[in-house]
């Protein structure tokens, strides 16, 4: 199926298939302890394809969806406005990268921000002191606020997720899966169609600078118009992001790719695959329904004999970098500041 991402996300086959030969079984089986994909129908709640999505993952900046779900809460409340203005701790302005840049002086004292600049540096900069900021003001501190998060997560279906702080900056207590990730992306675009529009915003500029989306799918895949970005080196590459086409809305999750290049990729593969299925389902001369049978572009599988072809033909050998040996410890450990390595691309 051609797609107007198509030819953004492709690779060279050659290329590929030479990383892949390179590989060996055991870095594929520690790559493995960080991958974890879904893909869901976002109306019907139908899951086309589960990888590892009930697996415990590290959520990294997705983390930042539940901060932004209940600022938008507050919104809702009356309990703030779009022209509020917060203002950051000294707290808040010793986050580390990624960050908007929030100070404090002696004598000016410290940045304010107002509520819709804050939501457009935690979306487009993922901007770890922002989400600081947001937590002590609605929580009166990150500790209670993620508290606060983990209830509210629960409380939506989130069942196997707990928030340690607001941003995702590493932390053993962190916990996710792809598919509260996936029932967490459902919440904000159906709870919130009104503020939905932000997570398509490309780019950000405050006082001390500008910044431009981590998703670089948004314009480069049909359809694609959000959702947020993730990276840890104990995470690994994170993304959680929807399309709509002709009626149809897909979310796709996908945690743990070994670069942003792969992920990115894996989730465009993943999108192209479950539009060339609700295809498929269309065609009255389909003898079976596709059940998207290939879950990785590094594990291709075979149609089976005089069968339909895979919906993830078209994909074939991209992106086999997924498993690629591991560049860093996945006991949580040693964790990079959020997001500085996508930054760096």
């Amino acid at each position: 199926m051609a797609s107007a991402g198509l030819k953004t996300v492709r690779v060279m086959i050659g290329a590929a298939a030479a990383v892949f030969a390179l590989g060996t079984m055991a870095s594929a089986a520690s790559a493995q302890e960080r991958y974890a994909a879904i893909v869901m129908d976002a109306r019907t709640n139908e899951v086309l394809l589960e990888d590892q999505a009930d697996e415990a993952r590290f959520p990294a900046s997705l983390t930042k969806m539940m901060t932004l779900y209940m600022l938008f809460e507050a919104i809702e409340r009356g309990d703030i406005s779009m022209d509020t203005r917060m203002t950051a701790s000294r707290n808040a302005t010793r986050q580390p990268p990624s960050r908007l840049g929030l100070r404090c002086t002696r004598r000016g004292g410290c940045d304010s921000i107002t509520v819709d600049q804050a939501i457009r540096a935690l979306v487009v900069q993922s901007a770890n002191d922002v989400a600081t900021l947001v937590a002590e003001r609605l929580g009166g501190s990150e500790a209670r606020f993620a508290a606060n998060m983990t209830s509210r997560a629960r409380e939506l279906g989130m069942s196997e997720t707990r928030f340690a702080n607001a941003s995702g900056l590493p932390d053993a207590r962190h916990r996710t899966t792809a598919r509260d990730m996936a029932v967490l992306s459902q919440a904000l675009w159906r709870d919130f169609p009104e503020y939905y529009h932000y997570f398509t915003t490309p780019s950000f500029s405050w006082a001390r600078g500008s910044a431009r989306s981590h998703n670089r799918l948004i314009g480069s895949v049909e359809g694609v118009d959000g959702i947020k970005t993730g990276y840890t080196r104990a995470s690994g590459f994170n993304l959680a992001t929807m399309a709509e086409r002709n009626g149809r809305r897909v979310i796709v999750v996908v945690l743990g790719g070994e670069t942003a290049a792969a992920r990115d990729n894996q989730v465009a593969y993943l999108v192209e695959g479950a539009y060339e299925e609700y295809a498929r389902r269309e065609d009255p001369n389909a003898a079976t329904f596709a059940s998207l049978p290939t879950r990785r572009l590094d594990a291709q599988a075979p149609a089976a004999p005089g069968g339909p072809a895979s919906p993830y033909a078209t994909y074939q050998g991209m992106v086999v970098e997924t498993m690629s040996a591991v560049q860093a410890p996945l006991d949580g450990q040693g964790d990079q500041a959020e997001e500085t390595t996508e930054e760096m691309e």
